[in-house]
């Protein structure tokens, strides 16, 4: 139902750690690298929170700041109702979106062991940018699973 979404949502995942993994290979620039990479998490992080959970499992999160100043995690899910009628043909796309979810932050955290054990520590802050943003899209996407306060 929404194939172009299903691609961005795994396209700018699996390029970030391709790349993290044969960077070194390819380029002796550790900047171009870290750009590079770091791009592609950050529009792998907005992809996500903005574009593919809404389209392929119905649920959206964002944070605001009221007036003063404090900060609120908002967090949206459709209705069961509309979800009903369209889970049929959606099922496989929302089973990618949350493998997809859940699998990378688990290999940037192994990458993270693995650039600690290797000593390179030049590569680190980008495993913890890339542990980050990708925690923090699975964590709000399991609080809007479990319990969206409002509905989209």
């Amino acid at each position: 139902r929404h194939p172009l979404a299903t691609f961005f949502h795994l396209f700018f995942r699996v390029s970030a750690i391709i790349t993290y993994l044969l960077c070194d290979w390819f380029s002796n620039s550790f900047v171009a690298c870290f750009v590079t990479i770091l791009l592609l998490l950050s529009f792998d992080f907005w992809s996500v929170k903005n574009v593919t959970g809404r389209l392929l499992v119905g649920l959206r999160w964002w944070n605001q700041i009221d007036e003063d100043g404090k900060s609120h995690w908002v967090f949206e899910a459709k209705r069961v109702s509309t979800l009903i009628k369209v889970a049929a043909s959606t099922e496989a796309e929302a089973r990618i979106f949350w493998l997809g979810l859940i699998i990378c932050p688990v290999i940037w955290t192994v990458f993270f062991f693995s650039t600690l054990f290797s000593l390179k520590l030049k590569w680190l802050a980008l495993v913890l940018a890339g542990i980050s943003l990708q925690t923090a899209n699975l964590y709000g996407y399991i609080h809007c699973k479990l319990g969206g306060q409002k509905s989209i």
